[in-house]
C-alpha cells in the first residue's frame, strides 16, 4: 500500500475533499452449519468479468452500480477486470485474478472437506463506487437475493 506521501497531488486532494460516508454497524450473522458443511459464496469488488459473455463495467469511475454473477466453474482466466478505478496497480490481479476471486482456493478448500461446498456463483461488482447509498439500495438486495437462491451459509467478501 501507498505511504501519503506517495500519493499524486491529485488523489491526496480528493481524499480530503472527498464526503465519506459514515454506515452504522453491519449486523453478524451466526453460521448456522458447521464450516465443513457449509456453501461459500465469493463476493469480490474487483469488478471481474466474463469476457464475451458479460458487459463490462464501462469506463467512468463509479458509473456502473451492477453485479456480475460468475458461475463458479468459470476459469479464472476466462475473467476480466473492470474496475475502473486507477488508484491501485492491476499488475498483481492481471497475473493472477484469484488474489480478486480466489475460485481456485475455493474449491481447493472443498476438495479437502474444509467447506462444504463451493456456491454456484460468484458475485463481482466495481468497487469503485460514487454513489455507494444507491449501491446498497439498488443492488444489494439482489446481490442478497441471489445468494439466498443459491442457498448459500457463508459468503467471503475479497475487497480490491
Amino acid at each position: 500500500m501507498a505511504s501519503w506521501d506517495e500519493l499524486p497531488l491529485m488523489y491526496r486532494f480528493s481524499i480530503r475533499a472527498y464526503r465519506w460516508r459514515t454506515v452504522a454497524g453491519a449486523p453478524w450473522a451466526t453460521l448456522r452449519v458447521k464450516l465443513t458443511e457449509a456453501r461459500v459464496a465469493l463476493v469480490t469488488s474487483a469488478g471481474l468479468y466474463r469476457l464475451g459473455v458479460d458487459a463490462d463495467f464501462g469506463t467512468r469511475e463509479g458509473e456502473d452500480l451492477s453485479a456480475r454473477y460468475l458461475p463458479s466453474d468459470t476459469a479464472i482466466n476466462a475473467l476480466a477486470i473492470g474496475q475502473t478505478s486507477d488508484a491501485f496497480d492491476r499488475g498483481a490481479i492481471i497475473k493472477d485474478k484469484n488474489l480478486a476471486l480466489p475460485l481456485d482456493r475455493l474449491h481447493e478448500l472443498a476438495a479437502a472437506g474444509e467447506i462444504g461446498a463451493v456456491a454456484p456463483r460468484a458475485v463481482s461488482f466495481n468497487g469503485s463506487l460514487l454513489a455507494p447509498g444507491r449501491f446498497i439500495k439498488q443492488t444489494a438486495p439482489g446481490i442478497v437475493d441471489a445468494l439466498r437462491v443459491d442457498e448459500v451459509d457463508a459468503a467471503l467478501f475479497v475487497p480490491v
